[in-house]
């Protein structure tokens, strides 16, 4: 029986000891409270420390930078160009007490950066042309031909501020709203803009008649220039079939001419033989079997038919 009151006693110590103690780390600040009211100050040096066990309630908070990632929002430029605008911030609990008192925890002290960041977003960029959050500087650049036409006038507009300088203006509104609820802002960045998705689609649609354009004024290019290759090709073809056909013709005349010259010295030696090969040529193109003929009795072809011939008297 002692044993074990001995043992519930030990029992009762341990839990009474661990109640009343915490450990804190280097990243870490403390903000103690009991019945739900903040005692003590901030704790904020690392180590064991006390507290009153059962009573008070241990709030950590994280020293370190934290991350803010607001969601896209729609806002309308001055220009009356709506656009998705997203953003995000590098922040910290500055004042763990005031944090804990206006926002209890992290979680609520990202819901009032939402609400600080993204109205003094919305406000900044609603003050300025679309080229001025785009971009920063009115550095020199080239457009190259095929850019020639799809918002080339727009960018090549001249900016006053710049994206960096609205920036600029959102962290220090934000940063003179944000010590109210213990948080320091150090930076606010706008991570993309993007077109609302009925302004996209007019803005896809004149990219696509540019690309068109551009398009086809390279296919007439090319088909001139094809054309004019064709137009080359069929002069040069020309040139070589009549220089074919004339150096054949030379030939060829040159060929009868010889073939003239021989056959004129063969029958040279014999004219009445020419005269009856040549009438004889006559006869087998002309006459049949069922061809008529009505020849005089002086004709050369009768005597050839008969079987006489001008040279039968010699």
């Amino acid at each position: 029986m002692k044993s074990a009151l001995l043992v519930g006693w030990i029992v009762l110590l341990g839990i009474v000891t661990l109640a009343s103690t915490y450990t804190l780390s280097e990243t870490e600040q403390v903000v103690i409270t009991q019945f739900g009211r903040p005692v003590g100050g901030v704790i904020a040096t690392p180590g064991l420390h006390l507290k009153t066990p059962f009573v008070q309630e241990v709030h950590r908070f994280d020293k370190r930078w934290l991350e803010y990632d607001g969601d896209p929002n729609e806002i309308p430029t001055r220009d009356k160009k709506y656009i998705w605008v997203d953003t995000y911030a590098r922040w910290r609990i500055a004042d763990p007490l005031r944090f804990y008192q206006a926002v209890k925890d992290e979680i609520g002290g990202q819901s009032r950066l939402d609400d600080i960041v993204d109205g003094q977003t919305r406000y900044a960029i609603a003050s300025f042309d679309l080229i001025e959050a785009v971009r920063s500087t009115n550095r020199e650049f080239e457009l190259t031909e095929e850019l020639q036409g799809i918002g080339s006038e727009e960018a090549r507009a001249k900016i006053v501020t710049g994206r960096a300088e609205i920036e600029k203006i959102i962290l220090d509104k934000a940063a003179k709203i944000t010590p109210e609820f213990g948080i320091e802002l150090v930076d606010v960045r706008i991570k993309r803009l993007n077109y609302v998705e009925s302004v996209q689609q007019k803005v896809f649609e004149r990219m696509i008649s540019e690309r068109k354009r551009i398009a086809e004024r390279s296919r007439s290019e090319g088909q001139g220039r094809a054309a004019e290759i064709l137009g080359e090709k069929e002069r040069e073809v020309r040139s070589a079939s009549s220089a074919g056909y004339r150096q054949a013709q030379e030939l060829k005349g040159k060929a009868d001419a010889q073939a003239i010259a021989i056959t004129a010295r063969a029958f040279g030696r014999d004219p009445d033989l020419y005269q009856f090969l040549k009438s004889l040529e006559t006869l087998n193109a002309t006459v049949d079997k069922e061809t008529w003929m009505v020849l005089s009795t002086d004709s050369e072809v009768l005597k050839f038919l008969k079987g006489s011939s001008p040279g039968a008297s010699r």
